[in-house]
């Protein structure tokens, strides 16, 4: 059984939500999947995953929420060695907010392809000003992603 690692970043709880939500929906479909909020990264080094999911907010002026900061710095810092491993994220924002609509997806997303990973499937935007339920939004796109996992 596959494992997922989801990392998730948030601000005000959306991000978690949409993160939990995940898990279930790909749980439900056989993955073996971990919502891993707060993990640092000699735990996730040992868990090994062999697929990463990253369900970020966007926060301030485009920056990464600060609980999925400190995971990437430290990623950034010790560079392991993630080549082929599948990767897909799902951002959350607000459009109104313009260039920076998404921006931290966008940062984490280029980040972990600097490590070799590589996209399953193109990144899902969710923007806050056309929905109040992302969890619900992202069940097609979640569909999706379960199937090109297995």
């Amino acid at each position: 059984m596959l494992e997922v690692a989801i990392l998730s970043g948030s601000a005000f709880g959306a991000a978690e939500e949409v993160a939990r939500h995940a898990e279930a929906q790909l749980r439900a479909a056989g993955l073996d999947a971990r919502h891993l909020p707060d993990i640092g990264l000699d735990a996730l080094l040992a868990l090994d995953p062999q697929a990463l999911l990253v369900v970020t907010s966007t926060t301030g002026m485009g920056e990464v929420p600060d609980d999925l900061q400190a995971l990437l710095d430290e990623i950034d810092g010790w560079q392991p060695d993630w080549r082929g491993r599948p990767l897909a994220v799902i951002g959350l924002g607000d459009s109104d907010y313009g260039e920076n609509f998404c921006a931290a997806a966008l940062q984490a997303h280029a980040q972990l392809l600097k490590l070799g990973m590589r996209d399953v499937q193109s990144q899902l935007q969710l923007d806050a000003s056309e929905t109040v339920t992302p969890a619900e939004d992202a069940e097609p796109w979640l569909a999706r992603l379960a199937a090109n996992l297995r």
